[in-house]
């Protein structure tokens, strides 16, 4: 279908900024800070903390409650690998955990190029493995580079009593080259070659794209994992590998439920101040949440 009349409207804004692929690591960190303003003024929540997990991993806990045994969402944010933090999806954090009813841990995991593959992968693990002893249910979401990072420990974790994850745009195949990388590959937002290059920030020099560990796609066994919310964006980049990766849970006997949100780009669901389908998907994520996390 064509483009919301919103999100054109914000494509027609952004070409006047320098593209991503001009902007250093330090730039494009420095971007995604000040995007984070598209997200809108962050919601009032009773308790907002900085704490350290073992392993000297930093999250930031939004409870949107004081009631004790609040059910657990690790959010790991996006950026390509190599950009993103606590701050620049605080918003969307504070947002979700209102809506849901959930006590959301947003992780601080490593970035590349300063810490490369494994590292994230082993800062979402070290979080899972945290959740599993805080005796509550307990999820994973992520957006994008978050969304390997959910995928990925859901995999690694499926005996866990992990009870659902929630994945936005995954990007989950660094082989990059599902047929929506061709087809979106500029002019919707981040350009393929911004995508690979997050890839290439991410990955030593000879390292496997298939690992699964660092693409959760090419995980030869998907079977038994969580039930999973797989949300895609129609002009996207990433768009084939996620839903490919659905229907790869399905065909194993997996629970899964996909979306495809037509008419938008990648990075919409931070976009709650200006977007609607940023809006329309946060809820729906969020009642997917309260659904599998707030069951006895």
């Amino acid at each position: 279908m064509p483009l919301d009349p919103e999100v054109a409207a914000l494509l027609e804004r952004q070409k006047s900024l320098p593209p991503r692929s001009s902007l250093d690591v330090a730039a494009t960190r420095e971007m995604v800070r000040r995007a984070a303003a598209l997200a809108g003024e962050p919601p009032p929540l009773p308790k907002v903390e900085d704490i350290l997990l073992p392993g000297n991993l930093g999250v930031r806990q939004y409870w949107p409650t004081m009631e004790e045994g609040q059910p657990i969402v690790l959010y790991f944010h996006g950026g390509r690998f190599f950009s993103g933090d606590l701050e620049s999806h605080d918003t969307v954090c504070r947002t979700l955990a209102a809506a849901a009813g959930c006590r959301v841990i947003a992780v601080d995991y490593r970035l590349a190029p300063e810490h490369r593959f494994p590292a994230a992968a082993e800062d979402a693990c070290r979080a899972v493995e945290w959740a599993c002893r805080q005796g509550t249910p307990f999820g994973v979401a992520g957006d994008s580079a978050g969304a390997n990072l959910a995928a990925l420990a859901a995999l690694a974790h499926r005996r866990s009593g992990l009870r659902c994850q929630v994945l936005i745009y995954p990007m989950i195949d660094a082989t990059c080259g599902s047929p929506s990388y061709a087809a979106y590959a500029e002019g919707y937002g981040p350009a393929a070659v911004d995508m690979k290059r997050g890839w290439a920030e991410y990955l030593p020099q000879g390292a496997d794209p298939r690992d699964p560990l660092a693409s959760p796609f090419h995980d030869g066994d998907v079977a038994g994992v969580a039930p999973a919310f797989i949300l895609t964006a129609e002009y996207d980049t990433l768009r084939d590998e996620g839903e490919a990766y659905a229907q790869k849970l399905i065909d194993a006997g997996n629970l899964v439920q996909v979306r495809r949100y037509l008419g938008t780009i990648h990075g919409f669901f931070a976009m709650l101040s200006i977007l609607r389908l940023g809006r329309e998907a946060l809820n729906e994520v969020a009642g997917f949440l309260r659904f599998h996390l707030q069951r006895p």
